[in-house]
């Protein structure tokens, strides 16, 4: 994931989910799990390990960082992931790309009609 380039890498999967689930609100570790079980109807399901180590690599390319402690009870020593800008950025290039792929292909289906049917 590289953050300046004109023609990004797409995500992972998991990487579009994350970024998805941080879009609207700070999230810990399993509120993130939570929030793309909810967005999926539990048909894609991201386990700890995969969720740490792109988070790792998100945080790594400036996509999410710590959520400030002021943002949340003082009490919780849960961690809190916020998207960045550059992380909203990121999400925005990979939802038109996914759009632009959709489009084309719905294009394509429609083009080509069966010979035999």
């Amino acid at each position: 994931m590289k953050k300046t380039s004109k023609n990004p890498q797409p995500l992972s999967t998991a990487a579009q989910y994350i970024l998805l689930a941080l879009a609207s609100e700070d999230l810990h570790g399993y509120g993130i799990i939570q929030e793309i079980a909810r967005q999926t109807g539990d048909s894609y399901r991201i386990g700890p390990g995969t969720l740490y180590d792109n988070l790792k690599k998100l945080m790594d390319a400036g996509l999410v960082i710590d959520a400030p402690r002021s943002s949340r009870d003082k009490d919780d020593d849960r961690r809190f992931y916020r998207l960045t800008p550059a992380g909203r950025v990121v999400l925005t290039a990979e939802v038109e790309r996914l759009h632009s792929i959709v489009v084309e292909a719905q294009s394509r289906l429609r083009e080509r009609r069966p010979r035999n049917a």
